[in-house]
């Protein structure tokens, strides 16, 4: 009898694993040492509601030294969301950047291209750096790519209301893949802030991804407005980055 139970149990406890793995894990990461998102909060909830939609694990931090070698080993993507400025050391670069060259990948979204200036690896990483952005209004969007994960729901052309952001005139990486454009046709894309002046790009990239240093890197320039953080056609556009970036799954070979 007693050990008919214990046989019980221990398959429980198999049956309970098999049934609760996840795809993979994900470390969500916001930490800000200038501008601070008011919608970060929105867009913690939005990646946590994907991780229980889709089944991958996400732990959320905003302490830099969480980036070590040991920590780190458990995830198979980083996801910068919204974060700003200088805001790792050396010895937590040196962790991230092996982290990458392991095979692993990262999701920027939004002002993860506002971070990290001086450190050249990350702004290859990223591909392109933020440099000015006019005020929040509607553009129309192209898409370029349909054959990466979250880009086949959307339209040819479609309307967009956000924060969009004009880019340093140097592309830190020549590898990217646009995924998004926007046309610069369709909105006023003049801003100054004292010397600094943006008047557009011409042809201006929104969203990409590429192959990094034995890694995988997605970025996304949406993301500014709380709200978007609770738009279907977002989260699919994110999921699929974060999806591809964990993975390296879903594009048609």
């Amino acid at each position: 009898m007693k050990k008919s139970i214990i046989l019980f149990l221990i398959c429980s406890c198999i049956s309970l694993q098999v049934f609760s793995q996840q795809q993979f894990k994900a470390l969500l990461f916001t930490k800000t040492a200038g501008y601070h998102h008011e919608s970060i909060n929105e867009g913690v909830t939005a990646v946590k509601a994907l991780a229980e939609r889709h089944n991958f694990g996400v732990e959320w931090h905003e302490d830099a030294k969480k980036f070590n070698n040991k920590f780190l080993a458990q995830f198979d993507v980083i996801i910068f969301l919204n974060t700003t400025e200088d805001i790792l050391n050396d010895e937590q670069q040196n962790a991230f950047k092996a982290f990458i060259q392991s095979g692993k990948g990262f999701v920027g979204i939004h002002s993860a291209s506002d971070t990290e200036y001086d450190w050249q690896w990350y702004t290859k990483l990223v591909g392109r750096m933020f440099h000015i952005h006019p005020a929040q209004q509607t553009a129309m969007l192209e898409v370029t790519d349909s054959n990466f994960p979250g880009m086949e729901i959307f339209p040819k052309r479609f309307m967009w209301t956000d924060e969009w952001y004009e880019f340093k005139k140097e592309e830190y990486s020549k590898n990217l893949k646009v995924l998004l454009t926007i046309d610069e046709n369709t909105y006023n894309p003049n801003a100054q802030w004292g010397e600094k002046i943006g008047k557009g790009m011409g042809y201006h990239p929104i969203s990409w991804y590429q192959d990094y240093d034995n890694g995988r890197s997605f970025y996304t320039a949406l993301g500014h407005i709380p709200l978007i953080y609770s738009d279907p056609w977002f989260l699919h556009h994110i999921y699929g980055g974060i999806y591809w970036a964990a993975t390296g799954k879903g594009i048609k070979k």
